[in-house]
């Protein structure tokens, strides 16, 4: 595919943002989102399917989060090479190749949804959905490099935001289905998305366009890799993306499991959470760009160790009311986080090029360059603590009978996320040479 390939791109120049850049980028990133909806309905697609596994399929609790958290795993880790993709193939390029991928885990579940099939293929299968993962990955990087540093915050939330909700969506779809068609028809689901794909494909490949200057950069990996701070932005992404695509997948299944629930109560509820959790993205990276990333990631934080605490009580009183105020809480506060960390990646290396000397265009280049090559890493470390909140709850109910411990679990990592974000970005400011100093509190 050689595509349509922009040569020259200065999002930082005023002039140029104005007459020509912001219109391309504005179009790009409309498209971005809807592919990259797609591949997290496509990643979520078991949360669901799940929900349609009645006792005829033998499967039991731990048995379906398995099926989940593999799911999770697989998108985690092909979250990497996607996130180079972009610069080997072109954004646009990869956007449609990508979207055409998310036909092989689509097609396959839709042959395989049945009584009779064994576990091992629907682990199979479940694996083969993580590819929907790997599509945030290579989006965001693409987003990334079209927009200047004062609109990443709202264009990184907007493009997330709007791939997040491929979560709502999907499960209120799974909700359509089982109200209407019953819970044993499950490929009406499938049915649904196969076209969509096609769909998302075809409009990448007309409207969408590729960055020349952006190229596979080893040196910017390397220096990516071995610079802390991308360590610790992972790190708190594992408290909030991790939190927010774990919970996703996890909804459903907890309401089953610990509360009774039918699968038709289940899914009238699992939505919600991710819904709001995605709605709200965009304001977390607009209010990083008003008031700095790392003052409304402490915030959320502290609300989320409190709205845990919450699930906590409701768990142990095993009341569902309280539990699904907490718990709804914890989605909204996720979406908020995820919008405010992802703001914080381009900021922190943009400081770090004024810091050794660097000015203007060149800084930015300097930022857009290494954050480009973290936020795919950030990302892929961010979802496995995803799969660390299914294996949570698979170890939990499968010792205890309620998520209660692993509620606990997750209280104290983000007693240690806030801990962690107040050290390194609030309390020290960071030198730039014969310039005022630069508080890693404004990234």
């Amino acid at each position: 595919m050689s595509g349509r390939w922009i040569e020259q791109w200065d999002p930082e120049d005023e002039t140029f943002w104005r007459e020509k850049g912001e219109r391309i980028a504005k179009r790009n990133l409309a498209f971005s989102v809807f592919s990259e909806h797609i591949g997290f309905s496509i990643w979520s697609l078991w949360s669901v399917m799940v929900l349609f596994m009645g006792p005829e399929y033998g499967i039991d609790p731990a048995g379906k989060f398995s099926l989940i958290a593999v799911a999770t795993l697989v998108g985690a880790l092909i979250r990497i090479p996607y996130t180079f993709a972009v610069a080997r193939f072109g954004g646009r390029n990869w956007t449609i190749l990508s979207a055409l991928l998310l036909l092989l885990p689509t097609g396959a579940a839709y042959t395989v949804m049945e009584p009779g099939t064994s576990y091992t293929t629907f682990l199979l299968v479940a694996a083969l959905t993580g590819v929907g993962g790997g599509n945030f990955a290579s989006s965001m990087t693409n987003i990334n490099a079209f927009f200047p540093l004062h609109k990443k915050g709202w264009a990184l939330g907007l493009n997330a935001g709007g791939g997040n909700i491929g979560v709502p969506v999907v499960q209120l779809i799974g909700l359509l289905v089982i109200g209407t068609a019953g819970a044993a028809q499950p490929r009406v689901v499938l049915g649904i998305y196969l076209p969509l794909i096609v769909v998302a494909a075809l409009c990448s490949a007309l409207y969408m366009d590729n960055l020349a200057p952006v190229r596979n950069d080893t040196g910017a990996v390397k220096e990516a890799v071995k610079d802390a701070h991308t360590w610790i932005m992972a790190f708190l992404y594992i408290g909030t993306f991790g939190s927010f695509i774990g919970y996703s997948f996890a909804f459903g299944l907890v309401l089953q499991t610990q509360f009774g629930r039918t699968p038709l109560q289940a899914a009238s509820l699992t939505f919600i959470g991710p819904l709001l959790g995605s709605l709200i993205r965009p304001l977390g990276g607009s209010l990083a760009d008003r008031h700095g990333g790392a003052r409304i990631t402490v915030a959320t934080f502290v609300a989320m160790a409190a709205a845990t605490g919450v699930v906590v009580y409701a768990s142990v009183i095993e009341s569902l009311p309280v539990f699904l105020v907490g718990f709804i809480a914890l989605f909204v506060l996720s979406g908020l986080g995820n919008g405010s960390t992802f703001k914080m990646i381009p900021a922190i290396f943009q400081a770090k090029a004024h810091a050794i000397g660097l000015e203007g265009e060149e800084a930015a280049a300097y930022g857009r360059r290494i954050s480009g090559a973290a936020i795919g890493l950030i990302g892929a470390v961010g979802a496995i603590g995803g799969l660390a909140i299914n294996l949570a709850f698979r170890q939990s109910f499968q010792t205890a009978g309620t998520g209660t411990a692993a509620f606990v679990a997750f209280l104290l990592f983000y007693a240690a996320c806030l801990t962690v974000t107040w050290a390194v970005y609030l309390r020290r400011p960071l030198e730039v040479p014969a310039k005022r100093q630069l508080s890693y509190s404004e990234v």
